[in-house]
């Protein structure tokens, strides 16, 4: 019985990762934001101002000075977009950190649920990493694959519509 636990914490936990980044893939591809529809405010706006390179022998104050005038910029860009164009930034940033923390949590729990399984078999530290990496990558590559699957058939579907 402590064998089916360790195995159905780890797959569970590897679901709390796999769930939240395809539900994410799905309901953000949906939201209405375009960044084409954008792209005449932003020519307007014109690019952030450059900081000088020099500031890098100066680490803190090139980073501090570099964040300052993207915010100052993005500030610019928000003021001059369109109301709908606003919101529907806004919606898609919005959703976008909330399927962040969901996905962060559920990669945490999964750390701590791969821990337990190589603890509990004692196994080496590059079973956990090896697992943990693999699994993660096996997460994103499936919600890859499905998402290009789907846009696939949404293309052979109108493509044989349209015949």
């Amino acid at each position: 019985m402590h064998e089916l636990i360790l195995w159905a914490g780890f797959l569970g936990a590897w679901f709390l990762v796999a769930g939240p980044i395809h539900q994410a893939t799905v309901e953000l591809r949906e939201e209405e934001f375009e960044r084409e529809r954008m792209q005449p405010t932003i020519d307007a706006v014109g690019p952030p101002a450059a900081v000088s390179p020099w500031w890098w022998l100066l680490p803190p104050v090139r980073l501090w000075l570099g964040r300052r005038r993207r915010d100052a910029w993005q500030h610019r860009l928000v003021l001059a977009l369109p109301d709908e164009e606003y919101e529907a930034l806004n919606s898609f940033m919005a959703k976008a950190r909330g399927w962040i923390y969901v996905g962060t949590g559920g990669l945490l729990i999964f750390s701590k649920e791969t821990w337990e399984l190589v603890e509990g078999h004692e196994w080496d530290t590059w079973v956990f990493w090896a697992l943990f990496v693999g699994m993660a990558l096996l997460a994103a590559v499936s919600t890859a694959g499905e998402a290009a699957r789907q846009q696939r058939r949404s293309e052979e579907r109108l493509a044989a519509r349209t015949q």
